[in-house]
């Protein structure tokens, strides 16, 4: 208005505003539930733990005009909301004998690992054992590790080392998902869970990473992925080639197994 001289009211038709709200601003939340916000703080004050439904017909017998959706608006924006505890559904799993054949390929074993960054950042950790040889076939990292990546490591560990008969897991949602589900059935890969809550039964890479959380993850401070990706790495490569391994008559996995394929290499290796 000040630079082209132009009036209100030509003004408000050029930017389309209504000269209504010119020259009346909307008037702040806060302020315009002040009355909504004071019924509700003293209410849930008097029974904390009334849920919406009760609160809403208490403030109705009070004589409050309010109707359901002002005030749940106003209520979730206090965030009063009550959480609701839910048990995740597991499916009843049979026992799977822990058993390995000095065969490779035969069973992987994969599982899932968190830890935090030194800016405090969490990060998750695939790891990924073959049984046969207690050779660490991978350890993949990152801030997030959904199904589809679980997926795509594993492919690119068919692609290095052939494909497994089966895969132990445990029942978390990565390994629950459609994705990996379909990705069995597709290679013909058997899926083999664990019961719940009984991590024993997939004991051989619950022991690699007790290895590997004591010799790398709590031993180091890491500031970035990057930084424990080279550290993996090499870690890798000791544990798979020189880390004597008891269950293995004290020689490392390459030593009791040897693998044609890839001599121990990992695919961020073998891609560099």
């Amino acid at each position: 208005m000040q630079e082209h001289q132009l009036s209100i009211q030509r003004a408000c038709r050029v930017v389309r505003l209504s000269r209504t709200a010119y020259y009346q601003p909307p008037m702040p939340a806060s302020r315009r539930d002040a009355a909504v916000i004071a019924a509700l703080t003293d209410a849930v004050a008097r029974y904390p733990r009334w849920g919406f439904w009760k609160l809403h017909d208490r403030l109705r017998a009070e004589g409050q005009p309010w109707n359901h959706k002002r005030l749940h608006r106003v209520y979730c924006a206090l965030r009063l909301n009550l959480p609701r505890r839910t048990t995740r559904r597991v499916p009843r799993r049979v026992r799977q004998p822990l058993v390995a054949p000095p065969v490779l390929n035969q069973t992987w074993a994969l599982d899932f690992m968190s830890d935090t960054l030194y800016d405090g950042r969490r990060i998750r950790l695939l790891t990924v054992l073959d049984e046969g040889n207690r050779e660490g076939l991978e350890i993949s990292m990152g801030v997030s590790l959904p199904s589809q990546r679980v997926v795509r490591v594993l492919n690119e560990l068919v692609a290095l080392h052939g494909r497994p008969t089966a895969v132990r897991v445990d029942n978390g949602p990565e390994f629950t998902a459609q994705p990996f589900v379909d990705w069995c059935a597709e290679h013909g890969v058997a899926p083999l869970y664990i019961q719940p809550g009984k991590p024993d039964q997939n004991a051989y890479i619950e022991r690699f990473n007790r290895s590997y959380r004591t010799e790398v993850l709590n031993a180091h401070l890491f500031e970035s992925i990057a930084e424990l990706r080279v550290l993996t790495d090499a870690w890798l490569q000791v544990y798979n080639r020189e880390r004597p391994h008891d269950s293995l008559g004290r020689v490392p996995p390459l030593t009791f197994l040897p693998r044609p394929t890839s001599a121990g290499l990992s695919p961020w290796e073998l891609s560099a």
